[in-house]
């Protein structure tokens, strides 16, 4: 892919505190019209990238891009074609929607006639026309990170940066910051999204970079991780404990590994390579063995399985401080 297509390039990122290497040679391409997710565990480098991106810190080593100028050399470049969306809400609770958003227009330069048009149409664009009016004290959790959503994109910026917008946010709320964020990128937005929601980046990342120590450690579509791992899993639930050794060698030769037992959940697990013919050929190897069980499912290695096979543990799920970051 051509340097042209590309929104973000950054190669051999380095940032050190101290004798502290928060990141250690960070690579990552994110081609124009596209959400990357980052993913990492606390302090593994996902703030700090984003800050040196988005032009909040100098880094030490290596080289960046982002809309095609470099972040070190034409930083006043990058500012006026990113928008940039924090882990908690920048808007004032006192004022309503459409007085926060003609204030961030006339911190962005705009005239005051053009703040106010872009202001109205911004609440029309994230579905906040209604409430526009009323302070935002009263808005609820999604409305609050919505109409921070439409604060970064008042100047329409061509990549915007999402440090774990959904923090906090109950599921309904967060389904409506994924539809803005889907909008945004049919529109024509690059987006760098961390998370530490896995199933987050699962539904809006068409590209996944995994981060550890300070570097990629993995990168790809979520199928294609999710494949690093194995293929497709039938796991089942016997209905009494004490089969589930018999269980488990009833199914072993369908499997390309040994069955996994969960003794808690009276569960067996095994990877399988045709899911077509290994479901029923489960179910007929159970039925010949006389073992009932209670449920039996099929499924895909999840993205929470491919982060703990690559970093050694599973993700957290709290929102990144950012002195976390720095001593990382």
């Amino acid at each position: 892919m051509s340097s042209s297509n590309l929104a973000v390039v950054a190669e051999g990122l380095r940032k050190r505190y101290g004798d502290t290497y928060a990141l250690d040679g960070f690579d990552i391409t994110i081609p124009q019209g596209t959400v990357c997710g980052l993913l990492g565990p606390n302090g593994a480098g996902k703030t700090t990238s984003v800050r040196i991106l988005s032009t909040l810190l100098r880094l030490d080593g290596g080289r960046a891009e982002v809309a095609g100028y470099d972040v070190a050399r034409r930083p006043d470049q990058v500012r006026k074609r990113i928008g940039l969306v924090g882990q908690s809400a920048a808007v004032d609770e006192v004022l309503s929607g459409y007085q926060n958003l003609v204030m961030f227009g006339r911190l962005y330069h705009l005239g005051t006639t053009a703040a106010k048009v872009r202001a109205t149409e911004m609440l029309q664009q994230f579905r906040l026309a209604d409430t526009g009016n009323k302070p935002v004290k009263a808005y609820s959790g999604g409305m609050r990170r919505r109409l921070d959503l439409a604060a970064s994109m008042l100047l329409a910026p061509a990549v915007l940066f999402l440090d774990e917008p959904t923090v906090g946010l109950d599921p309904r709320s967060r389904n409506e910051v994924w539809q803005c964020i889907r909008d945004l990128v049919g529109m024509g937005t690059t987006v760098l999204l961390t998370t530490q929601y896995l199933d987050e980046a699962d539904q809006l990342a068409s590209q996944i970079n995994v981060i550890d120590t300070g570097r990629v450690i993995a990168e790809g579509t979520p199928s294609e991780l999710k494949s690093r791992i194995g293929g497709d899993r039938i796991e089942f639930v016997v209905h009494d404990q004490h089969e589930l050794g018999r269980g488990a060698a009833a199914v072993s030769r369908l499997g390309i590994a040994e069955p996994v037992i969960d003794e808690d959940k009276r569960q067996i697990g095994v990877q399988v390579a045709d899911k077509s013919t290994a479901l029923p050929e489960a179910v007929r190897l159970l039925d010949e063995a006389g073992i009932a069980i209670d449920d039996m499912t099929l499924r895909r290695p999840t993205l929470d399985e491919v982060f703990l096979h690559l970093t050694g543990h599973h993700a957290e799920r709290r929102a990144e401080k950012a002195d976390e970051e720095v001593t990382a």
